[in-house]
């Protein structure tokens, strides 16, 4: 008798929790988006008109009518009005947490005269208060321009004459005026006078205001001048991610934590976490600066990991959001020594086989034995050949076994070097340097080499898991358009051919590297970088029809509708009312307030 008495409980039981569930979860989609023409990347269903949305994720693909006849009365309907739908973009290597200074820099991102940028200049000199700089710090490209050059320094001075300026290109050259100059202590031995730096000089032996060098010269100057309150660097990381939602990437890679490494780097994107505010995918790689012989990145990055702020490869530091901020593993720095940088104004920078062997050796083998993915910058193949000796040796000894782990940018590596990064179980995040600056590859390097830089067709057709990245926001900029009009294209940002007719992608294979190749860099490839059911929602409605339009518009491509997590983080034209109300952008007289992050005509 009890034990009957029990089952019925249990079946009692059961219908209770059942039926409880069953009014807390409404049958019917969340969010249906139809009428459009939609790319899903998945090869099993490529193509189809409708998409709904349930709790964050994709459940349902395919014509309007099947699609539509699973809303509810709460559900949210929008009309495409026939536009091309892609899956949302994913940049694999990106640099975010680099950029919390952004609401204080003027973005050239875009501008297609150096007439209008240096009319930007001048009207934020204006507006720019007494003891502030005026900033132009990477993401642009002089071949961008008709004019097709540099701004001389006079131009410069007459722009903005009464406070600091500082113009940077990529990581190759800045312009300062006099009053940047002193404050940098040029010509004393305040100014950070690192490995490769080169300060120009006049005719009569003055400073010119014109300095090359190196990635670390530029960070070193990024530190000398103000910051940011910690207010004004949440605001400009809303800023960011408005930026990068407008042309339509929903997650990126932040390939490094900024300058200051983890856990401080985390505490500007935990402000947003904890309420939900972020409105993009952050997963982070770990890099740490310090000072002293003796510093060994690799042990200060295990250190962080394990002791400061102990996490683990793949823990979600966001409270909300699936991959929201998790930790991928180490990189993309692993030691200051073997950096051969991206400076393609100068000839390739030959890292001694020898420092390479020891970065294997002594520091990759302590990420390998803890099962920690790492990441590597090379970009010079001369530089990937030794490393891979390195690592095949270590492979041998300390089996990688299935250890996600890639090179960064290999922008001139060779086939035979692709083939052992394959059978060594990595990958390869190229990035789209050469759109923005090849011009200057071309004449450093040579035309033909440029042609086959790098090699993207001998890339894909190898089956290696590959992705193309921004590297920006300073080396590059950060929209992907860029990179993808120069895949397909074959040319720079300029109009020059870059690329060879036979080292050049279809559309689809240059969005998939964007979108469902990237996956992999994150360990994602199950539910993103497709339009599929199960898949994170997270896609993009276009302005144009990325598959149609003459190849000459795909770099101004950019999103009407932004869906991240089943939700609308970015809306313009027609869904304009969609877009989520953000704070006032801080402070007062941000470029970024009065310019936006990405030129757009008036």
């Amino acid at each position: 008798m009890k034990s009957i008495l029990f089952i019925g409980l249990m079946v009692l039981s059961g219908l209770n929790n059942a039926l409880a569930q069953a009014s807390q979860e409404t049958p019917g989609a969340d969010l249906i988006v139809h009428n459009a023409r939609i790319h899903t990347g998945n090869p099993a269903q490529p193509a189809a008109s409708a998409v709904a949305v349930k709790n964050g994720r994709i459940y349902s693909v395919g014509t309007d009518a099947e699609v539509l006849g699973l809303k509810n009365a709460n559900t949210k309907i929008i009309d495409s009005r026939g536009r091309r739908l892609i899956p949302g973009i994913i940049d694999a290597h990106t640099h975010v947490l680099n950029e919390l200074g952004y609401n204080y820099t003027l973005r050239w991102d875009g501008v297609p005269t150096l007439r209008r940028a240096l009319q930007m200049l001048s009207e934020q000199a204006k507006r720019t208060p007494k003891g502030q700089w005026v900033k132009v710090v990477g993401g642009w490209s002089p071949y961008q321009f008709e004019e097709n050059r540099f701004p001389t320094m006079d131009e410069l001075r007459k722009a903005v004459p009464n406070h600091p300026l500082i113009v940077q290109y990529a990581y190759n050259r800045g312009f300062m005026n006099q009053l940047a100059m002193d404050a940098f202590g040029v010509g004393t031995d305040k100014f950070p006078n690192l490995p490769g730096t080169e300060l120009e000089k006049d005719a009569q032996g003055r400073y010119t205001g014109v300095v090359h060098g190196y990635t670390f010269t530029f960070i070193a100057m990024e530190t000398m001048v103000p910051q940011l309150t910690p207010d004004e660097e949440v605001s400009s990381l809303v800023q960011i991610v408005h930026s990068l939602n407008r042309v339509g990437v929903t997650s990126i890679v932040d390939a490094g934590t900024g300058f200051r490494g983890y856990p401080k780097a985390v505490r500007t994107v935990d402000a947003l976490a904890r309420d939900n505010r972020l409105n993009i995918r952050m997963p982070f790689m770990d890099i740490q600066f310090g000072d002293g012989a003796d510093f060994n990145v690799v042990d200060a990055q295990i250190t962080a990991i394990t002791k400061t702020a102990p996490i683990a490869p793949g823990h979600n530091l966001h409270p909300h959001l699936a991959h929201g901020h998790s930790y991928q593993g180490a990189g993309e720095l692993l030691s200051v020594e073997v950096h051969d940088h991206e400076n393609f104004d100068r000839p390739t920078l030959i890292i001694e086989p020898a420092k390479m062997h020891q970065l294997v050796e002594r520091d990759i083998s302590k990420l390998v034995q803890r099962r920690i993915p790492f990441r590597e910058h090379i970009t010079y193949d001369e530089n990937i050949t030794p490393f891979l000796d390195a690592l095949e040796k270590l492979n041998q000894k300390m089996p990688l076994d299935g250890l996600r782990w890639s090179l960064e940018h290999a922008e001139t590596i060779s086939p035979a070097n692709i083939a052992r990064v394959k059978a060594l179980g990595g990958g390869i995040a190229l990035d789209t340097k050469m759109a923005l600056h090849g011009d200057s590859f071309v004449k450093t390097h040579g035309r033909d080499k440029a042609l086959q830089t790098p090699r993207l067709r001998h890339l894909v057709d190898s089956g290696i898991p590959l992705a193309m990245t921004t590297d920006a926001f300073r080396a590059a900029s950060f929209n992907p358009w860029i990179g993808i009009s120069w895949m397909v294209s074959g040319k720079s940002i300029s109009g020059a051919e870059i690329l060879a007719k036979d080292n050049r992608l279809t559309r689809e294979e240059a969005l998939r590297l964007f979108t469902r190749n990237a996956a992999w860099f994150i360990s994602t490839e199950s539910e993103m970088g497709m339009i599929a059911p199960g898949h994170l929602a997270d896609f993009a409605l276009l302005d144009r029809d990325y598959f149609a339009v003459p190849e000459a518009q795909i770099k101004s491509i950019s999103s009407v509708l932004t869906v991240m997590d089943g939700r609308v983080v970015y809306g313009a034209q027609d869904y304009g009312s969609l877009t989520p109300v953000l704070p006032e952008i801080l402070p007062a007289w941000s470029p970024i307030k009065h310019f936006g992050g990405y030129y757009q005509a008036r």
